[in-house]
């Protein structure tokens, strides 16, 4: 007999709070106890991101009021099971943002079971540029993107979520797609490391060729940029 298997479907939720809010308390409340329900709950590969003091150095760039403080994206067999995660995550946040979203890894790198991993993750909400069908939004975020992001960043992870719909009530919706991007620590405060530079004008050809491409299909005045240290559990 042939055992046919359900296809796996990603969430991606978005945890907002105060920007003085206890980060080392709610990233030990999310591990102690939101953890643990998505494990019995099915969740597979869940990833853990807080905005914590080990990235304290980093310059977001934050539309949202309260900020993005955490995230929390992990795969279940069917995403009506959720309840029990969005019950355990809701009391420890201001506010929440869950999406069903279509992951694709251009840059894997390894992750650390249960344990920080090195460096730092910039956490990116992006959203389409006006005027862009979504088909060729999706074609250069894919394609001509991607060659511009691997030779002009210091990027050693780079995971792609492109938002199906949101999953609950008063998510924003101005965003097509969250990115996970993993740089050296130094990268939060030294741009020649987060280009990859080795001299000023290296650095300004980087910057500049980045900031054309970025131009081409995302709308910069919603982008939503957080520095995360990251945390696996699988």
């Amino acid at each position: 007999m042939t055992v046919l298997l359900q296809p796996m479907q990603k969430l991606f939720y978005l945890i907002f709070d105060e920007a003085n809010s206890d980060s080392d308390r709610l990233r030990a409340a999310l591990i102690g106890e939101v953890i643990p329900v998505l494990r019995r709950s099915g969740a597979q590969e869940i990833g853990l991101f807080v905005s914590d003091e080990a990235v304290s150095a980093g310059k977001p760039t934050q539309q949202s009021d309260p900020p993005i403080r955490a995230a929390l994206s992990f795969f279940l067999a069917d995403v009506e099971t959720r309840e029990a995660a969005e019950a355990a995550i809701r009391p420890l946040a201001a506010d929440l943002a869950g999406y069903r979203v279509r992951e694709s890894r251009p840059i894997v790198h390894a992750r650390n079971e249960g344990r920080r991993m090195p460096g730092m993750m910039q956490l990116t909400c992006i959203a389409a540029r006006p005027g862009i069908g979504m088909e060729e939004f999706h074609r250069i975020w894919h394609e001509d993107h991607l060659q511009v992001a691997v030779e002009t960043q210091a990027t050693f992870g780079y995971v792609r979520n492109e938002i199906i719909h949101s999953i609950t009530e008063g998510a924003p919706e101005r965003w097509a797609g969250i990115v996970e991007e993993s740089f050296p620590i130094e990268a939060l405060e030294d741009p020649m490391v987060f280009f990859d530079a080795k001299t000023s004008g290296e650095l300004s050809d980087n910057l500049t060729r980045m900031v054309k491409s970025c131009q081409r299909f995302i709308d910069l005045e919603n982008l939503e940029v957080t520095f995360m240290s990251e945390y696996y559990f699988d």
